[in-house]
């Protein structure tokens, strides 16, 4: 999609900030507040905006462990892969889920408490399945950057 300079300027507000009303983003965006509810409803038609939440702070939630995970599934075949998606979309552990290019056939970002929560959905829950073969994991040990805006 080519955007022009507001309606750029208006989804870095809403990046930024989801929650800001109307007049804020208008003001930000350097347009008018109907036409900011207008280009709004028209991005969340469009499947641009796919929705709004709120970013909490994973230590405040007590989920400090980030763990990237490499998974080798069993096999290839289209029943694997479906139920390998069903494993990840039953589990909230699991924040992203990237099929990946290389030795490895998925790369997961898993959110737990601590290494033990780790230790036990690894066991019980990605190494039970018969989807996967193996499993290798990443400590993040330091987060030195974190975004969910899209650069625009």
């Amino acid at each position: 999609m080519e955007f022009s300079d507001q309606e750029r300027r208006l989804l870095v507000a809403m990046q930024a900030n989801a929650a800001a009303s109307l007049a804020e983003l208008a003001d930000k965006a350097g347009i008018a507040t109907s036409t900011v509810w207008r280009k709004v409803q028209e991005f969340e038609k469009l499947g641009l905006i796919k929705g709004r939440v709120a970013l909490l702070d994973p230590a405040k939630a007590d989920v400090r462990l980030c763990v990237f995970a490499t998974v080798r599934l069993s096999d290839h075949g289209e029943a694997s892969i479906a139920g390998f998606a069903t494993v990840i979309d039953a589990h909230p552990q699991i924040m992203e889920a990237h099929a990946v290019s290389g030795t490895a056939d998925y790369i997961l970002k898993i959110r737990c408490r601590d290494v033990e929560a780790y230790e036990a959905f690894m066991t019980h829950t990605l190494l039970r399945s018969k989807f996967v073969k193996s499993v290798v994991s990443s400590f993040s040990l330091k987060e030195l950057k974190y975004t969910t805006a899209l650069p625009l």
